[in-house]
């Protein structure tokens, strides 16, 4: 096998290192940044457990992270509901009187997913046409929806009092906690972007 010579091995090794650094260097700000972004929200650590997964350089503005915050919601309700349509197959034919309050809650995870998908939408039109009463139109549909979310997963863990279900009710309250979180994480994201888009957009001429 032909070894490389020291110069070609340490131009090599420089050429690497160029490209690499300014990768890392990314992602330090990126982390950084969304670090200081979740200090303001409820759940500060879980903010930044969940976003983590973005911080290599592309989130650069608070619409970006706003979104991410959203998309991230988003996942946690349809993994959550695929954990509910397992078990309430279940529960149907060996527990029909556990299988109603886990249909109910599905059915108020399933209009999370819907709010957070027109929310998400929503928010990729800001900087298009959103200025004047037309912004403030936007934002509002956003906040409604989003708050309604969370509102609907906060909703779907009243439908277990008591200690009925065993494991399998803590494991799915677990899930459904998750997602009304994540989604008051992304509200309190989405509110910081529209005070400062709102500023921006009302000083135009």
């Amino acid at each position: 096998m032909a070894k490389l010579s020291l110069p070609l091995l340490l131009f090599f090794l420089i050429c690497v290192s160029a490209s690499v650094a300014p990768a890392l260097a990314r992602r330090s700000r990126s982390r950084t940044y969304i670090e200081m972004s979740c200090r303001g929200t409820r759940y500060p650590t879980l903010c930044v457990q969940c976003l983590s997964g973005y911080a290599n350089g592309s989130l650069k503005s608070p619409q970006q992270l706003a979104q991410a915050a959203l998309t991230v919601s988003l996942y946690k309700a349809r993994y959550t509901k695929a954990y509910m349509v397992k078990i309430a197959g279940d529960l149907k034919v060996m527990n029909a009187h556990d299988y109603q309050p886990v249909q109910d809650c599905m059915d108020q995870i399933d209009n999370s997913i819907d709010q957070l998908t027109q929310s998400i939408k929503e928010l990729r039109q800001f900087g298009q046409e959103t200025v004047g009463d037309n912004f403030y139109w936007h934002i509002s549909n956003v906040d409604s929806w989003v708050s309604a979310a969370q509102t609907d997963a906060m909703t779907c863990l009243d439908e277990f009092p008591g200690n009925r279900m065993g494991k399998t009710k803590a494991v799915l309250k677990g899930k459904v906690l998750n997602v009304a979180m994540t989604t008051s994480n992304a509200l309190v994201l989405f509110h910081r972007f529209a005070a400062k888009y709102g500023a921006r957009a009302t000083t135009k001429p």
